[in-house]
C-alpha cells in the first residue's frame, strides 16, 4: 500500500507545523500556502487527507468549500489554537472530518490523521472493477464480504447450482447478480423469479411455460422463465415457498436439464445455470416435511451465506456513500455528504433490517435534509435520546404475585418480548420476527393468539 499522503494547508507566517512536528511523522507531507495550490494537489487524486491550520476563519471556510468542490469525499481536518468550539461545530456540520483546538493534544491530531488516511486508502483498495466488473455488485471490503467475493470468484465460471442463504435484506439478489456477471453467461440477462410473489396456481406455468388451451385463460402459447434463461442464469428467490408438487417437477428439470410446457408432452432441452435463495431455514423445512430433501441437496451444491449487516459494520460508510449517490442520482440532485460523526453512529447500530433498512434510512435522510448538502444524525432520525437498536431480551421477573400460575407468567413474559421487538423495529413485523429468530408467520400467529385471549397487545402493521 502506498504511503499515506497528507496535504497541509497553512499560511506562510503560520508556525503550526513547527509546533506540531509534522516533519517527524511517517506521513508523506506536502505543504501549500495558497488555496489554489490545494485544488491542484487534490485534483491529482493522490491526496489521502488535508490538514488545514490557517489562522483566519474565512480562510478555513473557503478551504473547505474549495476542497469539496474538487473531491466531496476528501477527509479535511482543521487544527489551530484559536479555533473556537462554535466554529468547530459549524465546520463539522459543513462536512469537515474533525476539528482540533488548543485543548486537544498532538496525539489526538495524529490519531485523526491516521484514521482519515486509513479510511481513504481503504476505499481505494476496493478490487479493480475493470478486471472484475461483477465486484461492483458487492459493496464492502469487510472480511465477511471478502469471503462472499472469494466464493463468487471461484464458482462464477462454472455452471454448478448455488444456494444463497441469509436474512431479509442482506443482499441475496445482488450476490446472485454478481455470480451471473462473473460467469461466461454474463452476455445474456439473468432471469429472476420470486417464488413467493407468484400464486401457486400460476407458478408452474410461470416457470415452465404453457401451450394454448392448457388451462382456463391460456389463450396463447407462452415461453416459461426457464426457457427464457436458456444459455443464461435463472434466479429462484424464496425457493422455500415453492409448493411440494412443483418441487418434484423442478427436481426433474435440474436432473435432466429438460422440461415440458404445461399442457404439452414435447420435451425441451435447456442449458441453464440455477441460483436459488431463501431466508428460511431449508433444513428445518425438510424436517417438517415442507421441502423435499433430494431437492435441497440438488440446490445446495455450493452454499453461499450472506452476512447480516451487524457482522460487517465496517462496510456501513461505503454502503451509505453508495446509497447516497444512488438516491441522489435518481432524484437528479448533486450527491450529499454525511458528517463523520453521523457515519460513526450509523456504524454502531445493529440494523435488524440489514442493507435494505440502511438504504431506506439513507433515502429518508436525503428527503428530510431539503436543500442542504450535508446529512446529519437528525436527518436519519437519530436524535441524542433515540437510537435504532435491536430489541434487548426482556429481563427475567424476579418476583411474581402469589396468585399467578406458570402459564400466565410465561404468557406475560412472551408478550413483553414481542412488544419490545415491535417497538425496536418501529412496528415492522418482518424485522421483529428476524430479530427474535422467528418466522414472520409464527410471529403473526402469536400476536393474533394474544389478541384472541384478551391480551392488551397492540397489533402493528
Amino acid at each position: 500500500m502506498p504511503p499515506q499522503r497528507v496535504l497541509w494547508f497553512a499560511n506562510e507566517d503560520s508556525d503550526a507545523g513547527d509546533s506540531l512536528g509534522l516533519d517527524h511523522l511517517d506521513f508523506e507531507i506536502t505543504r501549500v500556502t495558497e488555496l489554489t495550490q490545494t485544488a491542484v494537489e487534490v485534483r491529482s487524486g493522490s491526496v489521502d487527507c488535508v490538514l488545514v491550520s490557517t489562522e483566519s476563519a474565512m480562510d478555513r471556510e473557503a478551504a473547505l468549500a474549495t476542497l469539496f468542490a474538487e473531491d466531496a469525499s476528501l477527509p479535511v481536518i482543521f487544527w489551530h489554537r484559536e479555533l473556537s468550539a462554535r466554529e468547530a461545530v459549524d465546520l463539522v456540520r459543513e462536512g469537515a472530518y474533525t476539528c482540533h483546538g488548543d485543548r486537544d493534544s498532538w496525539t489526538n491530531v495524529v490519531a485523526s490523521l491516521n484514521q482519515a488516511c486509513a479510511e481513504r486508502q481503504s476505499r481505494r483498495s476496493t478490487p479493480d472493477q475493470a478486471g472484475e466488473p461483477w465486484r461492483r455488485e458487492l459493496v464492502g471490503t469487510s472480511s465477511a464480504m471478502e469471503d462472499v467475493a472469494n466464493t463468487i470468484r471461484l464458482v462464477g465460471p462454472f455452471r454448478c447450482t448455488v444456494l444463497i442463504t441469509g436474512g431479509t435484506g442482506t443482499g441475496k439478489e445482488m450476490a446472485a447478480r454478481a455470480l451471473h456477471s462473473a460467469s461466461p453467461r454474463a452476455s445474456l440477462p439473468m432471469v429472476a423469479v420470486n417464488c413467493s410473489a407468484v400464486p401457486e396456481s400460476l407458478l408452474e406455468a410461470e416457470l415452465f411455460g404453457h401451450v394454448k388451451g392448457a388451462f382456463t385463460g391460456a389463450t396463447n402459447q407462452r415461453v416459461g422463465r426457464f426457457e427464457q434463461a436458456h444459455r443464461s442464469t435463472i434466479f429462484l428467490d424464496e425457493i422455500g415457498d415453492m409448493p411440494l408438487e412443483l418441487q418434484a417437477k423442478l427436481l426433474r428439470v435440474l436432473q435432466e436439464r429438460e422440461l415440458q410446457r404445461l399442457g404439452s408432452s414435447d420435451t425441451i432441452k435447456i442449458d441453464v445455470r440455477v441460483i436459488a435463495a431463501s431466508n428460511a431455514n431449508l433444513p428445518d423445512l425438510v424436517r417438517q416435511g415442507k421441502f423435499r430433501e433430494d431437492l435441497y441437496y440438488r440446490l445446495n451444491v455450493v452454499p453461499l451465506e450472506m452476512p447480516p449487516l451487524r457482522k460487517r459494520a465496517t462496510d456501513i460508510p461505503l454502503l451509505v456513500e453508495h446509497f447516497v449517490h444512488k438516491v441522489c442520482g435518481g432524484e437528479g440532485i448533486p450527491p450529499k455528504q454525511v458528517t463523520p460523526k453521523t457515519l460513526q453512529r450509523l456504524s454502531s447500530l445493529p440494523w435488524p433490517g440489514n442493507v435494505r433498512q440502511l438504504e431506506n434510512a439513507v433515502e429518508k435522510a436525503i428527503a428530510m435534509s431539503g436543500p442542504r448538502g450535508i446529512l446529519h444524525a437528525a436527518d436519519f432520525g437519530l436524535a441524542d435520546s433515540q437510537r435504532l437498536v435491536a430489541a434487548e431480551p426482556a429481563s427475567t421477573p424476579t418476583a411474581l404475585p402469589e396468585e399467578m400460575d406458570f402459564a400466565t407468567a410465561v404468557s406475560q413474559f412472551e408478550r413483553a418480548i414481542l412488544e419490545g421487538a415491535l417497538a425496536k423495529t418501529g412496528g415492522n413485523k418482518t424485522a421483529a420476527a428476524e430479530l427474535l429468530g422467528l418466522k414472520r408467520t409464527t410471529l403473526i400467529m402469536k400476536l393474533r393468539g394474544m389478541q384472541a385471549s384478551g391480551a392488551s397487545l397492540t397489533m402493528v402493521s
